[in-house]
């Protein structure tokens, strides 16, 4: 035969008008950690990009300097 126990404040349906209470604590240490994760993916993505940007934009010109029957394309920086 089951027990009856009554219900206590905590564990009592909201009244009329009252909004229902969450009872889980969300977990916002996993959020954060993927947002975390995210950002640094983004970060790494934006650097090899940038990366990858100069370096053809230098063989770019570099390719532009030789067809045009140039010798000497190499940046020849002047003194200080």
């Amino acid at each position: 035969m089951p027990t009856f126990k009554p219900e206590s404040k905590l564990e009592s349906k909201p009244e009329p008008g009252e909004k229902a209470k969450s009872r889980l604590k969300p977990q916002s240490g996993d959020n954060r950690r993927g947002a975390v994760a995210g950002l640094i993916i983004a970060i790494l993505i934006l650097g090899v990009g940038w990366w990858l940007v100069r370096d053809l934009t230098a063989a770019s010109k570099m390719q532009d300097c030789l067809m045009s029957g140039r010798r000497n394309c190499n940046v020849i920086e002047p003194a200080r």
